[in-house]
């Protein structure tokens, strides 16, 4: 009988015999013994035991796990073999709060169970199923070989020195064609006959990529080569859970695939190869990796994106996430690829300029704090320099030494917040926190933005970043790596005035206009706001003259009834998301800058839906499919899975709850703003068009174009995001917004810093 340890953080109330059904006994440990520490760290295990003494040891948690293997996901490797010994898995006291957890749980306990009794047979991983090829002979044979097999599907993966195709290059390629052995081929040993059959076998064979927009960008960059065809395992499991996190190749492996963390040895080569060498993990290059030591690992990464494809594929047999899949990610990848490396036009010397700029006012608004008199006095009373950066210095400042009055926000440890928001807030008491709180956005400005994106620029001054389609759970594209393009300042122009088109062109914003009610409306089918739309009026003034029955023309609203417009708009947008009274009141009371009540956000939320009754009902609806069934799919067939509503927590529940009637209008907007971009760059390259998109900024979309071809290319735009795919109003296209200017400013640049 095996010998087997149960380890978890500290001593709680599960039953772990009864969890494991009884299946086999096992020795309880606990990491701390010490039941008043809440946060277990390091220094505060004090556990005892041998490890040798046992053939299997569970470790239950992240906190078990991460302390005897080092590995911190314990979601990844719940129910599979670490090492020799150890069995990580998820606590099942957390399925209370987390019931989408309960099939992990089982089947990690199923694994467990099996792994404990000898049921599961060690997957040896050797020449037979992966190996290195240098030799050009044989590298074209193997090559030939998966041209001549009848299969349809080719597995493709590439490791490169970079993560964007002109800061690196292909070190090799693998390739998968039978799911059973693969080879990891070095780019050296390429000639122009292999170029030649590699082009031949994507063209004649789908291609199954993972993370198909990284790879394809290298190939097509570095060798030209064309896919016709091709499938993605990363977005055939995003169809299959769209949560994010989870989609990488590795932790996919480890769930779905006999081969485990296959990676391991690679990485504890370099590892210690890295102290050997004194070299930082952020400084360590790909390229550093002998072939031998690299083959095997990259040559598994092409057959278990196989294997996961034949396991992943049957999620088409869906036939709403199959138009999903078609229609909305693959096209997407495509249109993506080509938009990265459009890359984003900077101006080089304004960017220089803004940068000094910016110098100059942060160090002018130093000297002004330093220069205040309470500043002066504060440093005397505590004997020191006062360091606006101290969080404790500055909170002291603020509510002892100031007295100014807290604003209710507080940190995660229950102190006064010092955030911008507070300081914000502040200012209306001291010009202090103003001061503080202008050093902060402006040394934000240079350091996140401006000192970066000058050094990671390419030599035309276009910045390619990453635009991601599975990284939400509505779809709504993210941006990250050199730039996030969708967290851009909106209070300060200076950096959007650094994006800059080139002579001769112009940047064109195209910016959907309240896409989000226009598809509830036309979901709820709700004629009276359908006809909002249709009026053709100001949407928000519109609105508030049709709930608070304005005696005013819609065009005077704004003027005569700020405060009911303000209101009229928070509800709009917040009922969409479950907003409450106290939700409403907080938010037209900061944008109006009028106190407004509870009550009077209650009365407005009334007088809302008795004007829309037939929202108020669709939402009802939605609401009881989603309690009911746990999920909700989108009109354009995304599936949102919210198994939360089945939580015992009545804030877990109602949170899934509005989740799920944020996805219903979140997605549709996204994806009418994703497919006519789709579209357009469809256009754009069959007329050779010189136009470019190069980013999709929340529902934007951002292009260069020739000034000649400005209204042409707005026509077409307006006419592909506009074009009926079963979701308009009839006579009433979803409004598209356009902006023209030399910067994506729009001039705003200009007026507030001069000509650079």
């Amino acid at each position: 009988m095996a010998r087997v340890a149960l380890v978890e953080t500290k001593k709680g109330r599960t039953d772990f015999r009864r969890e494991f059904d009884g299946e086999f006994d096992f020795d309880q440990y606990q990491l701390c013994s010490d039941p008043t520490i809440k946060k277990v760290l390091k220094r505060d295990c004090d556990i005892e035991i041998n490890i040798d003494n046992y053939d299997w040891i569970i470790l239950v948690g992240s906190d078990a796990l991460k302390y005897f293997t080092k590995i911190n996901s314990v979601t990844e490797y719940s129910g599979k073999k670490v090492d020799e010994k150890f069995l990580p898995v998820i606590n099942p006291a957390m399925l209370t709060f987390k019931p989408e957890a309960r099939k992990t749980w089982e089947t990690s306990k199923e694994s467990i169970i099996n792994h404990i009794k000898g049921l599961v047979e060690d997957v040896i991983i050797d020449e037979s199923i992966a190996f290195g090829v240098e030799d050009t002979e044989v590298c074209n044979a193997f090559i030939q070989a998966a041209i001549d097999h009848e299969g349809t599907y080719i597995a493709l993966d590439s490791e490169t020195t970079g993560l964007y195709p002109r800061d690196g290059y292909i070190l090799g390629i693998s390739l998968c064609y039978d799911g059973v052995k693969a080879a990891y081929i070095n780019t050296e040993c390429f000639d122009a006959v292999t170029e030649s059959l590699l082009q031949e076998l994507f063209t004649k064979k789908t291609v199954i990529f993972h993370n198909a927009k990284f790879d394809m960008a290298f190939f097509e960059y570095h060798f030209n080569f064309k896919f016709p065809s091709f499938e993605d395992t990363m977005l055939l499991h995003y169809l299959i859970d769209e949560n994010p996190g989870g989609h990488g190749l590795k932790p996919l492996s480890i769930k779905y695939t006999p081969y485990g963390d296959y990676e391991k040895p690679m990485y504890e080569w370099m590892d210690t190869y890295r102290k050997e060498n004194g070299i930082l993990k952020a400084d360590f290059q790909w390229a550093c990796i002998p072939f031998d030591v690299m083959k095997t690992y990259a040559a598994m990464d092409a057959l278990c994106t196989f294997i996961l494809f034949e396991k992943f594929v049957k999620i088409k047999q869906n036939a709403k996430l199959k138009l999903v899949y078609d229609n909305l990610l693959i096209p997407g990848t495509r249109f993506l690829t080509d938009m990265q490396d459009n890359g984003v036009p900077f101006d080089r010397s304004r960017l220089t300029q803004s940068q000094e700029l910016m110098q100059v006012q942060i160090d002018e608004s130093i000297k002004t704090l330093y220069q205040n008199p309470q500043i002066s006095k504060f440093e005397k009373l505590n004997g020191k320099d006062f360091n606006p950066n101290s969080t404790v210095q500055l909170r002291s400042l603020l509510f002892d030494y100031l007295g100014l009055s807290p604003t209710g926000k507080k940190t995660i440890k229950g102190a006064n917040s010092t955030d911008a928001e507070v300081l914000g807030e502040l200012a209306a008491q001291s010009e202090v926190p103003g001061l503080i709180l202008n050093i902060r956005q402006r040394s934000k400005i240079k350091n996140t933005y401006l000192d970066k994106i000058i050094p990671q620029l390419d030599r035309d001054s276009r910045l390619r970043t990453g635009f991601h389609l599975s990284f939400t759970t509505s779809g709504r594209l993210t941006s990250s790596g050199k730039l996030n393009m969708q967290q851009l300042p909106r209070d300060n122009p200076i950096v959007k005035g650094c994006i800059k088109a080139n002579e001769g062109y112009k940047i064109v914003a195209m910016d959907l206009t309240t896409a989000e009610v226009y598809v509830a409306a036309i979901l709820a089918q709700d004629k009276a706001l359908m006809d909002v739309f249709r009026s053709g009026g100001n949407f928000h003034s519109t609105i508030a003259k049709t709930v608070f029955k304005l005696a005013c023309e819609v065009e005077d609203v704004a003027s005569l009834f700020p405060t009911q417009r303000q209101a009229a708009k928070a509800v709009t947008f917040g009922i969409m998301y479950g907003a409450g009274p106290k939700k409403i009141s907080e938010q037209v009371t900061k944008d109006s800058g009028t106190y407004f009540s509870q009550y009077e956000a209650k009365e407005v939320i009334d007088d809302y839906f008795q004007s829309f009754h037939q929202l108020k009902k669709w939402l009802q609806l939605q609401q009881d499919f989603i309690v009911q069934n746990g999920f909700i799919y989108s009109c354009f067939g995304r599936k949102r899975r919210l198994p939360n509503v089945k939580s015992s927590d009545a804030g877990v529940k109602s949170h899934s709850i509005r989740s799920g009637l944020n996805f219903l209008v979140q997605s549709a907007a996204s994806d009418i703003n994703l497919l006519g971009a789709i579209d357009m760059h469809s256009y754009l390259k069959a007329s050779k068009s010189k136009a470019r998109i190069f980013a999709l900024v929340h529902d934007s979309i951002l292009a260069e174009v020739p000034y000649n071809e400005v209204d042409t290319y707005c026509d077409q735009l307006q006419h592909y995001v506009q074009m009926d795919r079963g979701i308009s109003i009839p006579g009433a296209p979803v409004g598209c917004d356009f902006e023209v200017g030399d910067d994506y400013s729009m001039g705003k640049y200009e007026k507030q810093y001069g000509i650079l």
